[in-house]
């Protein structure tokens, strides 16, 4: 039986605070990190310049803040009274297949223009998914930016087959993007055992400005992201799946490999027995022997561009802040949503699961940019950052009656 609050989650807990404390640091003093790690010069006051959203993020958490220490105490009854029973409210199965459904409707209607864009005049990197599609999949080439496409086999398979089965290269991507969603609710559900929860994470991460700009964008699929969602679920619906869906999303995109970390670390919290996390944790031990194999014994690019510079890890979190400037509502959220979590694991499963996925999809960047000259911060990644944040949103709406 989990114990909600131990000496592992609380270590999770400061992780994860830390990682968005230093991602915050980077909106509120946008110069400092290349003050302080740059390899040019900065004018003497650029480090403590206040960046424009500072104000806003700062004020904003002060009020939510203090309306969470009014809530927490109890200090106005009718008002804990109404918050309490809109936390405990829930609706029934049929009610939420209902509301999926229109949700899911109105996001495809009004998502489907968007289909008929022409992505190589939106995105500069679609000519290197064109030119990698003309060699796959027996081609071959020198230059590396297409090397890395073409090693990439299950995504340069379906963005193939949504090209020749629908004669559109958006279809298959779009369709990830609708099952990303889906998944959301199904792990949300999984976690908070609340249906009413998993609406609201939907809804969450379809106000996302990065999520809503790349669901429909090929060059920038979100193959990876919903296969990684699928092995996450699957560890506790049915744990020989996981393994499996994990391959296909290291094998969409490499970028995933260290989120086994997060899974492990969600076996390991999970209540299923003992024998199936022995199990789990094998096959995962078996996938990285052979990935690793693979990556350095065959013919693969990633092998080749490990360069290690740590003043950019520090960079790395400037770069990450700077990708969510539009996304309001996460950066606004973001710091009571990773102190909230850990408020509610008092009573509540799961949540620290929850800080691991947040800080774990932040921090992957700043370290892939430490460890290789070849990759940037880019904001499409941080897709699976919004989806793990929308479920935290979402547990605080998973009180039991």
């Amino acid at each position: 039986m989990q114990t909600s609050r131990n000496y592992i989650s609380k270590t999770v807990f400061l992780i994860t605070l830390i990682i968005v404390l230093m991602t915050l640091t980077a909106i509120v003093f946008p110069g400092l990190y290349h003050y302080l790690f740059g390899n040019y010069p900065v004018p003497l006051e650029t480090p403590y310049e206040i960046g424009h959203q500072a104000f806003l993020l700062i004020g904003s958490n002060i009020i939510i803040f203090s309306f969470g220490i009014i809530y927490y105490k109890n200090k106005v009854p009718p008002l804990t009274l109404q918050i309490n029973k809109l936390r405990q409210f829930e609706i029934s199965k049929k009610i939420s297949i209902i509301i999926i459904l229109i949700i899911l409707g109105i996001y495809s209607g009004l998502s489907t223009p968007e289909l008929f864009l022409d992505e190589s005049e939106q995105w500069a990197d679609y000519a290197i998914l064109e030119d990698a599609l003309e060699l796959w999949p027996d081609g071959k080439t020198d230059n590396p930016y297409i090397a890395e496409q073409l090693d990439r086999y299950v995504r340069m398979g379906l963005i193939d087959a949504s090209q020749k089965i629908f004669n559109n290269i958006k279809i298959l991507p779009f369709f990830a993007s609708i099952l990303v969603i889906f998944f959301t609710y199904q792990i949300t559900v999984q976690f908070t055992g609340k249906r009413f929860a998993g609406i609201i994470s939907m809804l969450v991460l379809l106000q996302s400005h990065i999520f809503l700009t790349f669901d429909t964008i090929a060059v920038y699929e979100n193959f990876w992201v919903l296969f990684y969602m699928i092995s996450l679920y699957a560890v506790r619906k049915k744990w020989i799946l996981s393994p499996i869906f994990y391959i296909l999303a290291v094998f969409t995109k490499a970028y995933v490999t260290p989120f086994l970390v997060m899974t492990l670390y969600s076996a390991y919290r999970s209540e299923i027995q003992k024998r199936k996390k022995y199990f789990i944790f094998a096959s995962y031990i078996g996938i990285i022997c052979i990935s690793a194999g693979i990556v350095f014994f065959g013919e693969s690019i990633y092998a080749n561009v490990v360069e290690i510079n740590y003043s950019k890890f520090f960079l790395g979190f400037a770069d990450t802040a700077i990708q969510f400037r539009y996304d309001i509502f996460f950066l606004v959220m973001l710091l009571p949503v990773t102190v909230g979590l850990y408020v509610l694991s008092k009573n509540t499963y799961n949540t620290d699961v929850i800080h691991s996925l947040i800080a774990g999809t932040i921090i992957f960047g700043p370290i892939l940019v430490m460890s290789t000259y070849f990759y940037e911060i880019l904001p499409y990644r941080y897709v699976p950052t919004l989806v793990f944040f929308s479920i935290g949103i979402a547990m605080f709406f998973s009180k039991k009656n």
